[in-house]
């Protein structure tokens, strides 16, 4: 007798309302870093609509990777790749931090509760990552990043989504600032290299790499203090 086809069992995942981009929208690099999570190492994650908070979403698996449903509509997909991007040099902490003191958003923000960087989150909440044009370099943005303790691991390790999350943002700042309309993050691949314990300093950086058209693509960075590489990542916005 031949084995039984058994259909892969689908997984439940629920994203927090504290984890928002647009109001009740998941944040795309947070909701991206969950599904990779799910892929293993590097991947490619396609945001292919809007994924509401606190609603229990269906992950179909399957060879190439994993579908997401809200319902039967298909709201994400993620596939293992291998990243070809170059990794910058780094962007030191004193560079980081004259960037965020240029932050162009802290009057008029788009998206003002945004997890990643919103101007309305209070520390500990959010992650308040505010880029803003590195002096001598300003097609690059750059922003200090304190990972609060909430974020770790049992290790004290700051977990994978929430590196997926620092590199969102920032990179939208360095293709549409600025801005010409609403930048969405379309889709997004990263590779984590390295570890980063809560409570110290990074660098978030991003840079441009292509335009076309409504479609912004930039690179974005996570560098410990000392300038070692922690994840990097290349983006597509789409101008809405």
């Amino acid at each position: 007798m031949g084995l039984l086809y058994r259909k892969p069992v689908d997984d439940w995942l629920t994203i927090a309302e504290r984890f928002c981009g647009p109001p009740g929208i998941a944040n795309g690099g947070y909701l991206a870093g969950r599904l990779a999570a799910l892929v293993g190492g590097e991947a490619e994650v396609t945001l292919r609509r809007a994924t509401p908070l606190g609603r229990s979403l269906r992950v179909a698996r399957h060879e190439g990777g994993v579908d997401l449903y809200d319902g039967e509509a298909l709201t994400a997909q993620a596939r293992a790749v291998s990243l070809d991007v170059e990794i910058p040099r780094a962007v030191s902490v004193a560079e980081a931090q004259a960037g965020a003191r240029a932050f162009p958003r802290f009057q008029n923000h788009p998206l003002p509760d945004c997890f990643v960087c919103g101007v309305d989150r209070e520390p500990g909440d959010g992650l308040r990552i505010f880029p803003g044009p590195v002096p001598g370099c300003e097609q690059t943005y750059a922003a200090p990043w304190i990972p609060d303790a909430s974020l770790a691991d049992e290790s004290g390790v700051v977990r994978p989504e929430f590196l997926w999350a620092a590199l969102d943002c920032a990179g939208a700042f360095a293709v549409n600032e600025p801005p010409r309309g609403l930048a969405l993050l379309g889709r997004i691949a990263a590779r984590v290299v390295g570890r980063a314990a809560t409570g110290g300093t990074l660098v978030v950086a991003a840079w441009p790499i292509a335009c076309d058209g409504r479609k912004l693509q930039p690179g974005t960075a996570i560098f410990s203090a000392q300038g070692e590489p922690i994840a990097i990542a290349r983006a597509t916005w789409i101008l809405t």
